[in-house]
């Protein structure tokens, strides 16, 4: 999975670049191409203030990757704590002779979701 990402961001990264090549391509034929239409909002203003807006989505992107990882850390310590629980569960009515009845439908789809979240359990 790591490496789909890594790949995934490789592609962003050149597709970064080559939108910036074609920017500077048009900045520069706007200029020389047409002159300024009076009333209207200067193409070349409009393509930097879009720059101004990619580079603060990469600011945000840059400050939310941590609380994404972060994210991720957390459900894995949750799923961990709630297997661990549950099997808990399970040993103490084993030993106090409780009737343990069956899962229903939906607990063992519960069940199973947590299980593929943490292989090793």
């Amino acid at each position: 999975m790591e490496a789909k990402v890594d790949k995934l961001e490789l592609m962003f990264q050149k597709a970064d670049s080559d939108l910036y090549c074609i920017l500077y391509r048009l900045k520069y034929e706007i200029k020389n191409n047409h002159p300024d239409s009076a009333g209207e909002k200067d193409p070349v203003t409009l393509l930097e203030e879009l720059s101004v807006i990619k580079s603060q989505y990469k600011i945000l992107h840059t400050c939310f990757k941590p609380v994404s990882v972060e994210q991720k850390e957390m459900k894995g310590h949750i799923s961990v704590t709630l297997i661990k629980t549950l099997t808990m569960i399970q040993e103490l009515q084993k030993l106090t002779d409780l009737e343990l009845l069956p899962l229903t439908e939906e607990e063992k789809t519960a069940e199973k979701q947590l299980k593929s979240h943490v292989p090793d359990l």
